[in-house]
């Protein structure tokens, strides 16, 4: 497998609620490019769909509704984004949150949404059961990541969930090296790491690289 096809894009949207079915709608989007071990790039961009952004989202974010009312509208934003993310596999902490979002506003902007995604919260829970809880915030501060700028920007979360994914890598490399035979930690382990059970873990590594080695050599 080439380096590139090891790239993941760690994405994070800010909203004007909690989903597309009620209505609401992406105000920010940020995606962190992940390959190697490192980051590797960033996009991020305030978009504007029209919908009032409520006072309480104001408080939580720092959005308000003169700033997106000055961003470019959201349909360039989201073609952008897609672009930038191309067939990338997406990661994101509590991914069904995101991946509504991501769906809906590439549907709006005419765009597919066909890249598959793994989630942070749900990979924390296999393999971080001692953690207090498994919100971005608590394991910012349990693994001691470097946040810069506020909780609740795009980028901000992005940059920490995609910090978090790098110690995720780092820690089954270490724990299921043996298992691994030479094989990334790349987004297919991961997700089928986050649905298995915990104690199921490296039985699932093995699987994984023992189908990842007979797709090899076909």
């Amino acid at each position: 497998s080439t380096a590139a096809a090891n790239t993941i894009a760690v994405v994070d949207f800010e909203t004007t609620g909690m989903g597309p079915t009620q209505g609401a709608r992406a105000t920010e989007i940020a995606v962190v490019l992940v390959q190697g071990g490192r980051i590797t790039g960033r996009y991020a961009s305030l978009m504007r769909t029209g919908v009032w952004v409520p006072p309480f989202i104001t408080q939580l974010t720092g959005i308000t509704n003169a700033m997106v009312a000055e961003a470019p509208p959201a349909s360039e934003v989201m073609a952008q984004a897609s672009r930038f993310v191309g067939e990338t596999p997406l990661v994101a902490h509590n991914a069904a949150f995101d991946r509504g979002f991501w769906q809906a506003e590439l549907a709006r902007a005419g765009c597919a949404a066909a890249q598959p995604f793994a989630c942070t919260v749900r990979l924390s829970r296999r393999l971080y059961p001692e953690a207090p809880d498994h919100k971005l915030g608590t394991l910012t501060r349990w693994f001691d990541l470097q946040r810069d700028g506020r909780a609740h920007r795009a980028m901000s979360d992005a940059d920490v969930t995609a910090q978090l994914l790098l110690r995720m890598q780092d820690d089954i490399a270490d724990r299921f090296g043996a298992w691994l035979g030479g094989h990334d930690v790349d987004h297919g382990l991961l997700a089928r790491l986050q649905r298995a059970q915990r104690g199921q873990l490296q039985r699932c590594v093995q699987q994984h690289c023992g189908s990842a080695s007979a797709a090899d050599q076909k």
